[in-house]
């Protein structure tokens, strides 16, 4: 028996939301120990240096364990899974929607359908997952008992400062986005055409 188009489709947006979304879990784990450092010293009056973030790493390691440098980690899936499955999924459906209005159907998009098609992905990504980088925000900042959950986080705020605090600073984030995704995904379609 045939697959018909349509079950390709739905494999396909599968492949690419599960494909996305374990890439930017694993990248985002791989560098965890780097962000929880910076994170660190966002917070503290030490002076940046790569020998101070040595020291604190190490520190950290004596005093908490090895596993404590991933700590906030989890909290950090909670944003990046959704965030990185939507934006390669919503980058591949992009592609061929620009490719067949620009009649590019089957073959590399030409620069400015390329650069559109990252800064699209990349808008529909922070526009469906941003309220999830304000309450990771909002629970690394505030006292562990002011939130007993993530869910209790959404529940708080929703009642207390209203519905549009989820989506407080969205405008610059946007703004920041659409260059940056652009630029991203149009220099890794631009490298692997050329590559090709």
């Amino acid at each position: 028996m045939e697959e018909s188009q349509n079950d390709k489709d739905k494999r396909n947006v599968l492949n690419s939301l599960m494909s996305g979304a374990l890439a930017g879990a694993v990248a985002k784990t791989a560098v965890a120990p780097l962000d929880r450092t910076k994170i660190m010293f966002q917070v503290s009056s030490t002076r940046f240096s790569a020998k101070e973030a040595y020291r604190l790493i190490y520190r950290t390691y004596l005093n908490e364990g090895f596993f404590s440098l991933w700590r906030g980690n989890s909290a950090t899936m909670v944003r990046v899974i959704p965030y990185a499955a939507i934006q390669f999924c919503a980058h591949e459906e992009y592609k061929q929607l620009l490719g067949s209005y620009y009649g590019f159907q089957g073959k590399a998009l030409t620069p400015l359908p390329r650069f559109l098609a990252g800064s699209l992905a990349g808008t529909t990504a922070a526009t469906l997952t941003y309220p999830l980088d304000l309450v990771r925000a909002r629970m690394a900042v505030t006292p562990k008992e002011m939130y007993s959950n993530i869910i209790h986080v959404f529940i708080r705020i929703s009642r207390e400062e209203g519905l549009k605090t989820l989506y407080r600073g969205f405008a610059p984030t946007i703004l920041g986005v659409i260059p940056y995704a652009g630029l991203s995904f149009f220099t890794y379609e631009t490298l692997k055409k050329l590559h090709a």
